[in-house]
């Protein structure tokens, strides 16, 4: 099953603006994986068995949300840019280790967490925190969702043998209101381990 692909994500420099400048921004903080990895993710979304209302969301909509952010207003974000930058990533290797259907028809594939992410969890969460985003109050629980109203879906029987390598966190706009799609406004790497 072949699945929509838009425009690869790109830093915002290249990119035009698509809205007037006082207008809000939809924002969240993410791993954001590369080419090989997105491939190896979209091949475990395909290896479903989907019902026909699931909704799979196209290669280039796979991610690892740190901290969803939410509506933020656009001469804001150099501000949070400059706090970003401050912020530690020690490089790690994530593993997946389960799919799973949650509550509301949400099909994930989920990742161990460990010191290091769990670490950069909190750093993030506590400059968002302090520039008075509203974080969720569940616990983290990292995952690559890889369809919506997938209640009734088939996972694969074989286990998930995804490794990431994350190396830093990407700050990322929802494009929802110009359409759909994501564009990364920004990429932290980290250190090497």
């Amino acid at each position: 099953m072949k699945y929509p692909v838009g425009p690869a994500p790109r830093d915002s420099a290249a990119a035009p603006e698509r809205t007037k400048p006082g207008a809000d921004a939809r924002l969240f903080a993410a791993l954001w994986p590369g080419p090989d990895l997105r491939a190896q993710l979209g091949r475990r979304r395909d290896a479903w068995r989907w019902p026909a209302a699931a909704r799979p969301l196209a290669d280039d909509q796979l991610h690892l949300t740190l901290h969803f952010i939410g509506a933020f207003a656009r001469n804001r974000i150099a501000a949070l840019h400059r706090l970003l930058i401050t912020i530690p990533v020690k490089s790690t290797t994530l593993r997946a280790h389960d799919d799973e259907v949650w509550r509301g028809g949400i099909a994930v594939l989920r990742f161990a967490s460990d010191a290091s992410l769990a670490a950069l969890h909190g750093r993030l969460g506590a400059v968002l925190a302090d520039l008075g985003v509203a974080l969720d109050p569940k616990p983290f629980s990292p995952h690559v969702t890889l369809a919506r109203r997938a209640r009734g879906a088939e996972r694969p029987h074989d286990p998930a043998a995804i490794e990431w390598r994350a190396d830093g966190f990407a700050l990322v706009e929802s494009l929802a209101a110009a359409g759909s799609g994501y564009r990364v406004l920004q990429s932290y790497l980290g250190t090497p381990s």
